[in-house]
């Protein structure tokens, strides 16, 4: 369990392995990484969390999001220059914290990336019926979206017997099957199955155009801003008629919480380590640049959107399109409702080309079954594990409702930033004059930094008010115990394969 590659291992095998072909360069690189970072955040949660809990202090939300992701940035950023080696967070933990660490955040992180996928193909399908929609083109009930959570606990009764439960309804609705959300989920594993170049070059256009889409927001709105919208800037703290608690600081924090999921996504492009024509020099500047590109273009989107119209009309799930059609601009609200369908493509490409590696890398250790590690002799590609990913995501993304799906996305990330965190200070201090191509400034306070902050948004944070001591954001205890399930799931698998197959053997 406590086996591990030496740092000076994977730097001779990083040289030496010939697996993947090298076609990525910095802005590519740069690309898959703005693209898992700017979607569904900055077209839907920028406006609904300024609705919802932040007002226009949404802007200070995205700040102490984006400080927290940067510290673990910054530690991915010295882990991609030290080892550049396909499998990112798992082969980090491999070097540092031994075998059974990296399997469990590689276990976790397939689940979560694939997850993504499938939660982001379910927005896009609906954006893409939004567009269909206005030319007259409507899909019939039953392809339009997956089944309710009712539906499906119908239908599994049906399969398996009441049992003594009291029956549930039949369906209300006619909706079955989310045809746009599978047909996406099987293209984007068809273009990163036939080249990662072309794939790459598909997804930097498609990064360009959505960067585009954010400047005309900011740069067109800006002409709209209305300060007095701005005013108060952190809204008085109020309770709804359930008694939670909205706005304040309280809520700056809980926005907080909730926009950090939009602000982490450049992780996927350490995956890619082995595809990148320059990975010492080229990995540390992509993770950094992304990072930087997106935070900028989040502030400012939500300046924006907060100063053309009052936060309380921007709790729509298309925000950025409805605000701009409040103040009359109608064209300009549509072109951002096609940059969004055709940007949020990207985060696809990012999450399900990172997924695909982690299960590549997982299978090359023999921690899962060497027949995943097949490159195809053609393509060059990871074909066997993309192949089943494009497959379970579209099954995923067509069947299950979105809010079944998201559950479960977001611990696995804040997981393997604490792991990150903490493995990149350990190998500091263990191994202080290994060669570096980045390091990270003020180490011993970034990487303390960013696992207390993972470790607040994992777990909320305590806050008193009138009605007496609360968790403040946080995730949702369900998260917690489906994560467990998952989990053991994978530890049955590495005691029972992983373990025993393991091709590391340094005990």
């Amino acid at each position: 369990m406590l086996r591990h590659k030496s740092v000076e291992q994977l730097q001779s095998e990083a040289g030496r392995r010939g697996d993947f072909r090298r076609v990525l360069g910095l802005w590519q690189l740069t690309a898959i990484g703005i693209g898992g970072i700017i979607g569904v955040g900055i077209f839907v949660l920028a406006g609904q969390q300024a609705a919802a809990n932040a007002g226009p202090a949404v802007a200070l939300s995205f700040i102490i999001a984006g400080f927290g992701s940067a510290c673990a940035a910054l530690c991915y950023a010295e882990f991609a220059g030290l080892i550049p080696v396909t499998g990112s967070a798992y082969t980090y933990g491999y070097a540092v914290l031994g075998e059974f660490v990296a399997w469990t955040i590689g276990w976790d992180l397939l689940l979560e990336y694939a997850l993504v996928v499938a939660v982001v193909a379910i927005g896009w399908s609906g954006y893409v019926q939004v567009l269909l929609g206005s030319v007259g083109i409507h899909l019939p009930d039953w392809a339009q979206q997956s089944m309710s959570a009712q539906t499906m606990e119908y239908y599994l009764q049906q399969v398996f017997g009441v049992h003594g439960a009291q029956a549930i309804a039949g369906p209300s609705d006619g909706h079955r099957f989310n045809v746009i959300a599978a047909a996406v989920s099987l293209l984007v594993a068809a273009l990163l199955t036939i080249r990662t170049e072309w794939g790459a070059r598909f997804n930097t256009l498609v990064v360009t155009i959505k960067v585009i889409g954010v400047l005309l927001v900011v740069l067109v709105g800006a002409f709209y801003v209305q300060k007095a919208n701005w005013q108060p800037f952190i809204p008085a703290r109020i309770a709804d008629a359930q008694g939670v608690g909205h706005f304040g600081w309280a809520g700056v924090l809980t926005g907080a919480s909730v926009v950090f999921f939009a602000v982490f996504g450049y992780d996927t492009l350490t995956t890619a380590a082995e595809e990148a024509k320059h990975p010492q020099r080229d990995l540390p500047r992509a993770v950094l640049l992304s990072l930087a590109v997106a935070m900028v273009l989040y502030i400012a989107v939500s300046l924006v959107l907060t100063g053309i119209t009052h936060y309380s009309n921007l709790g729509g799930d298309a925000s950025v399109s409805q605000a701009f059609a409040s103040i009359g601009l109608k064209w300009l609200s549509v072109t951002i409702a096609v940059a969004a369908v055709i940007g949020v493509t990207s985060v696809l490409f990012a999450f399900m080309l990172g997924a695909a590696r982690i299960w590549f890398a997982l299978a090359r250790d023999g921690l899962l079954p060497t027949w995943f590690a097949h490159i195809h002799p053609r393509f060059g590609t990871p074909a066997r594990p993309t192949v089943i990913l494009g497959v379970f995501t579209a099954l995923v993304a067509g069947l299950l409702p979105i809010g079944e799906v998201a559950e479960l996305v977001n611990i696995g990330t804040l997981s393997a930033f604490i792991i990150i965190c903490t493995a990149v200070l350990v190998l500091r201090i263990r191994k202080p004059h290994v060669q570096r191509s980045f390091r990270a400034p003020a180490l011993a306070l970034v990487a303390p930094l960013g696992v207390l902050f993972s470790l607040l948004l994992i777990f909320g944070v305590p806050w008193s008010d009138a009605d007496g001591w609360q968790r403040i954001g946080g995730l949702p205890w369900i998260t917690f115990e489906r994560f467990i399930i998952w989990m053991a799931l994978g530890c049955v698998i590495y005691f029972g394969y992983g373990m025993r197959h393991s091709k590391v053997d340094n005990t």
